[in-house]
């Protein structure tokens, strides 16, 4: 299939390939050159799997190839499916700030992605059936249609799973923020500019990717060092966030 032989096509010429979406990949200047040489073909690496096409999109879009949404799963590379509870959980979240129609729903998801991720009501109306089948939404008919809005026992089962939940819907932004780095990249723009990410921190992320790789094959205490410094930063960043520090 076509999607494929995009992904594969991006694969097989390396990081120049993979740089023209991933503002994080070795060498984005050679990404950007190369989406220039190729624009049919990033286009397609860009969009080709990851717009919701059948119920049989629901387990492959971000499947293998690509990574996914699930607990594992980071976007790129080997990684679990995107699941029906990641879905249900995103549907809900999006309830939760206000009542919506099916359609209103998938736009949503389409909008906060950059338009990533655009579902198909074949995925998301039995999403919506099962959420109504568990009480988790209400619905109310409005001539024709439905409107769904998310009842207290769905409230209840999204504040337990609030973390996974928020995860998910950050990883459709970031990945929305590829899409723009992907279209830069088209224009002959530089991709880190517009996106929203600095520079800094584009360059701190591959630096730290190459100090791991280079680490590949060190000693358990080794490893066990690299994960205190590790962790240590994640306590950093998020204590930062939560304090409101510049």
């Amino acid at each position: 299939m076509r999607h494929h032989h995009a992904f594969g096509y991006f694969w097989r010429h390396g990081s120049a390939g993979r740089a023209c979406f991933d503002p994080f990949a070795d060498d984005d200047r050679s990404g950007v050159r190369f989406a220039m040489r190729h624009p049919m073909h990033a286009l397609r690496y860009a969009m080709g799997r990851h717009r919701g096409g059948g119920p049989g999109d629901f387990g492959e879009g971000f499947g293998r190839g690509f990574g996914g949404f699930g607990e594992n799963g980071d976007g790129f590379g080997r990684g679990r499916k995107f699941t029906s509870e990641d879905l249900q959980l995103m549907l809900l979240v999006l309830l939760a700030e206000r009542p919506s129609h099916g359609y209103e729903l998938i736009k949503a998801l389409d909008a906060r992605s950059n338009g990533f991720y655009s579902p198909s009501p074949g995925m998301v109306y039995p999403a919506l059936t099962y959420l109504e089948e568990l009480g988790y939404v209400s619905v109310t008919l409005e001539g024709n249609r439905k409107r769904y809005e998310l009842s207290e026992e769905g409230r209840a089962y999204l504040d337990a799973n609030r973390e996974r939940a928020d995860l998910i819907l950050a990883k459709l932004t970031h990945f929305g923020r590829k899409m723009e780095v992907m279209r830069r990249a088209l224009a002959g723009e530089d991709p880190a500019e517009g996106t929203g990410w600095v520079r800094e921190l584009i360059e701190a992320r591959r630096a730290l990717k190459h100090a791991l790789l280079r680490r590949t094959d060190v000693s358990p205490d080794e490893q066990r060092r690299i994960a205190a410094i590790l962790a240590r930063a994640t306590r950093e960043i998020e204590n930062g966030e939560e304090g409101g520090d510049a």
